[in-house]
């Protein structure tokens, strides 16, 4: 009876494990690493409670605005890493919203200042 109760809680905990395994994604928890990711079409991007830019990686045309709004509950930035675009972190706090205007067409890389290990983003922005 003991073996039979422990085979069955190894049983339970390979489940677990392995349906844990099939909800996983690429990275870390929280992560906004643009590892590959689909450009989404639009022109806001998010900062929900937990660490990242929603969406990650966007498409815009020369002369968007584009628009983050920090819905978390801690203090962010968007710091652009390419030249050419200022490289001063424009700091949000919550609930706070910062906009930035792409001109030129190009793949620019962003990330949060403050954590930069988890939040990252890249606008594209097309002729």
């Amino acid at each position: 009876m003991v073996r039979a109760h422990r085979l069955l809680g190894v049983a339970v905990a390979l489940g677990v494990s392995a349906s844990l395994a099939a909800c996983s994604t690429s990275g870390s928890a929280g992560s906004s690493t643009t590892g590959g990711a689909q450009a989404v079409a639009t022109s806001v991007v998010d900062l929900p409670p937990s660490y990242r830019f929603e969406p990650a990686t966007i498409s815009v045309a020369a002369g968007t605005t584009v628009t983050w709004n920090n819905h978390d509950n801690f203090t962010h930035s968007v710091q652009f890493l390419d030249g050419g675009l200022p490289t001063e972190p424009m700091t949000m706090q919550p609930g706070a919203s910062t906009t930035f205007t792409f001109t030129a067409p190009g793949t620019y890389s962003y990330q949060c200042h403050l954590h930069p290990q988890n939040m990252r983003g890249t606008v594209t922005v097309t002729p």
